[in-house]
């Protein structure tokens, strides 16, 4: 038994010295490709380090455009939001006016219809009275002296008028 078991522990101590040099060979080859591997980022970290300062510069400069735009846009929006105000406040204050003067306007349109119809009124009476003050009279002189007139021509020509001539002066009254 003792043998068996001696034969047991020497496979046993062979089979985990295989399994370590087998990490041994792995370990060295990781290190070789490790070496490797750090040669080829040594070759890269110049780059890396000038694009990353590149990247920080532009980045920098990104900032401060940014900070610059923004504060412009800030005042560009301070300043239309003034122009709005101001704007509302104007048009309140044109659509006061504009309320005033269309009530004045009305005001006035109707005193204006007023006076119109009044100066109308006047004119139509006036002329009513002038008709029948002075045109009235006028023709009824008229018509009188039309008809002394005839008298006095039959009276001096001496004669009897015509049944002719007096069916003329009778159409000329009609």
């Amino acid at each position: 038994m003792n043998d068996n078991l001696l034969i047991v522990l020497t496979v046993f101590v062979g089979l985990c010295t295989i399994s370590m040099v087998t990490q041994m060979v792995v370990m060295v080859g990781m290190y070789l490709r490790f070496k490797s591997l750090q040669e080829q980022i040594r070759v890269f970290t110049p780059r890396v380090e000038q694009l990353l300062e590149s990247a920080q510069k532009t980045l920098e400069q990104s900032r401060k455009q940014i900070t610059e735009v923004s504060s412009k846009v800030t005042e560009v929006t301070s300043k239309a939001n003034e122009v709005l105000d101001s704007t509302r406040t104007n048009l309140g204050r044109v659509e006061e006016v504009l309320v005033e003067a269309t009530t004045r306007a009305k005001a006035q349109i109707e005193r204006v219809d007023l006076v119109l119809e009044d100066t109308i009124t006047r004119v139509h009476e006036s002329v009513a009275m002038l008709h029948n003050g002075v045109l009235r009279p006028l023709k009824e002189i008229n018509g009188v002296s039309a008809g002394v007139r005839a008298g006095i021509r039959a009276f001096l020509s001496g004669k009897r008028p015509s049944v002719a001539q007096a069916t003329h002066d009778e159409e000329m009254f009609i």
